[in-house]
């Protein structure tokens, strides 16, 4: 056997150098020294298997395996799910080189750093304490108005407000002065912490207001226009004060003592407090209003009463409440419970009133249906009757009324965005509804400055009043918005024959429109239907003769409007029209209003 490690060292081993050749010589010794020995190995074992079978055969014997077959199963290598691919033929990849054949293009374009753009906040407007306002127009108007609130710490403010509106008069066809003002002075102190505010004010008022309305019959000569002095002063003081508090139980109370006075030495005392107490138990609202409301008061001896009239009324009422909120209903019940002292007449009484209203949404903000049945005891005062009408005597009759019920049912919501709606149906049954009716005119009533069917009395009847209203409110923006309303009411009275001097239609229009930053816009329009009153001639001194007529008062439009300019945050001017329709309509029976009616005047803005 013979071994070449190399086909060209074989072929000429003289290639190679001496000591290379040394080595080689060796291993071929070695090698063939190997392949003796294999060879007597193999000649070995053939002789010995040739003994081997040269020998006799072995018997044949029985064997019992004496441990039964058990058979196993052998492990087996698992064959794979996808099989090992052992294709010959492989396609080697050929390698893709890409190039790309680049034009050198000449740019002076250098781009410029990046910078975050300013966004400008607009600066809200400066609020001012302090303003004022002053206006004059025609028939000798004068508006005058200042307001203050003087910062004592962060705390407290100690406010001011002043206000005059008056005129000299001069409508038309009028015989007797026609001139008004009305001035009221109000001071304030306010105190806000964390856990209660309060608030403490006094003030005073004066109105002068003149019974000019005098009727056609009878007729009176210039002589006895000249001796009646138809100026009635109004005088007023009051103080009070009200309370709040934001974690406790007792969630605010307020009170005013008023005393109100006239030129014909008529005097009221009204003391009037309320307070208002919650609880919260078992997750449910418990409210309590507590009311105390107090009057007393004279008038002097007069031809159409005959003599002084007294009157001392003491109500005190306690009206609990449970709120119940449960998703989108709101239900609140509740009664009233009022107490009533009549110290001149010696008479006392309680009334019980229900106080319960509804409220469901029945389809988020689009429609909530709401409904209620409610009462109350309202004490009439003399100031409330001559700020509600001016031209009334100071003779008159006080007494509380009250509500038996006010049922009512109605719906509101939202038809738009930005239109809003509310409807309502109510059925009212009152006692002693307090109705202005003129008063008589005659020899005896004559002999008071407003005794000539010129001024107004009191009378009280059990009214039951059937009403339905409506509203809409359009609010586009901050700059347009729009309200319209009108309500429809049908009385049923009992012993007068009408409800004197109640509307059965009122309807009102308000607009303001902000029309560019610096100029503004707004206007109105009001509505009356038909009212009645009673004409009384009293001639049973003379011929025992009394004529009683009803008049019926035309419904009537007042438009109003305003257009004004901002100079700058502080300096405005403004232009009022009133009754722009020129109708010189009647308030109160005998009572025209002013007709045509410009005001303008400035309103200033500023700080200490």
């Amino acid at each position: 056997m013979r071994i070449f490690l190399n086909k060209d060292l074989a072929a000429n081993p003289h290639n190679m150098d001496l000591k290379s050749n040394f080595k080689f010589s060796l291993i071929l010794k070695k090698l063939n020294a190997l392949e003796g020995i294999k060879i007597s190995l193999f000649l070995g074992l053939f002789l010995i298997s040739g003994v081997l079978f040269a020998q006799d055969p072995i018997g044949s014997e029985t064997v019992t395996v004496v441990k039964p077959y058990s058979p196993s199963v052998r492990d087996a290598s698992k064959i794979r799910e996808t099989p090992t691919r052992a294709d010959s033929v492989n396609t080697a990849k050929k390698p893709v080189q890409y190039s790309i054949f680049s034009v050198p293009v000449a740019s002076t374009f250098t781009p410029a750093k990046g910078r975050a753009t300013n966004v400008e906040r607009e600066r809200p407007p400066k609020v001012y304490d302090n303003y004022a306002t002053l206006g004059f127009g025609t028939y000798s108007n004068v508006l005058a108005e200042f307001y203050s609130n003087l910062e004592v710490n962060r705390t407290d403010n100690f406010g001011i407000f002043f206000t005059h509106n008056s005129s000299q008069g001069g409508i038309e066809g009028v015989r007797l002065d026609d001139q008004f003002y009305d001035t009221e002075l109000n001071l304030s102190y306010t105190r806000r912490d964390r856990d209660i505010s309060w608030k403490t004010e006094v003030g005073g008022q004066h109105q002068l207001f003149n019974w000019y309305g005098l009727p056609e019959n009878p007729v009176l000569s210039n002589d006895q226009l000249m001796d009646i002095d138809p100026t009635q002063n109004y005088f007023s003081v009051y103080a009070g004060g009200e309370i709040e508090l934001y974690d406790s139980f007792f969630d605010n109370a307020k009170a005013r003592f008023r005393h109100s006075g006239d030129s014909y030495s008529s005097s009221e005392n009204h003391f009037d407090a309320r307070g208002t107490f919650e609880v919260n138990i078992a997750g449910e609202l418990i409210t309590s209003d507590l009311t105390a409301d107090i009057v007393n008061g004279q008038f002097e001896e007069s031809a159409l009463n005959g003599t002084a009239q007294d009157y001392t009324f003491m109500n005190f009422g306690f009206s609990p409440s449970l709120l119940v909120l449960r998703d989108d209903l709101t239900l609140n019940l509740g009664v009233g419970i009022f107490y009533s002292l009549d110290s001149e007449n010696s008479d006392n009484n309680f009334y019980l009133y229900p106080q319960i209203t509804a409220s469901y949404r029945l389809s988020g903000d689009l429609l909530t249906a709401y409904a209620g049945l409610e009462g109350e005891l309202e004490q009439n005062t003399y100031y409330n009757f001559f700020q509600e009408n001016p031209y009334v005597s100071p003779a008159l009759a006080i007494q509380p009324s009250e509500t038996e019920y006010d049922a009512y049912v109605g719906a509101k919501g939202r038809l738009t965005t930005y239109l809003g709606y509310n409807v309502r149906a109510g059925y009212a049954s009152q006692f002693n509804k307090p109705l202005f009716r003129r008063n008589p005119t005659g020899p005896i009533a004559s002999m008071e400055d407003y005794g000539y069917g010129n001024s107004f009395n009191v009378v009280y009847d059990d009214v039951n009043t059937f009403s339905f209203s409506g509203e809409l409110n359009l609010d586009v923006n901050r700059n347009f918005r729009l309200s319209l309303n009108a309500e429809y009411f049908n009385y049923a009275t009992d012993e007068e024959a009408e409800a004197w001097n109640l509307p059965n239609v009122k309807a009102s229009l308000n607009a303001d429109y902000q029309i560019t930053e610096k100029w503004y816009a707004g206007g109105n329009i009001f509505f009356r239907g038909e009212r009645e009153d009673l004409a009384i001639i009293d001639n049973r001194p003379v011929d025992g003769g009394l004529s009683e007529e009803i008049v019926t008062l035309d419904s009537y439009f007042d438009l109003n409007a305003h257009l004004g300019y901002r100079f700058n945050n502080q300096l405005s001017a403004f232009v009022r029209g009133n009754n722009l329709l020129n109708n010189n309509y009647e308030r109160w029976t005998n009572f025209q209003v002013q007709g045509l009616q410009v005001l303008a005047g400035a309103t200033y803005k500023f700080d200490f």
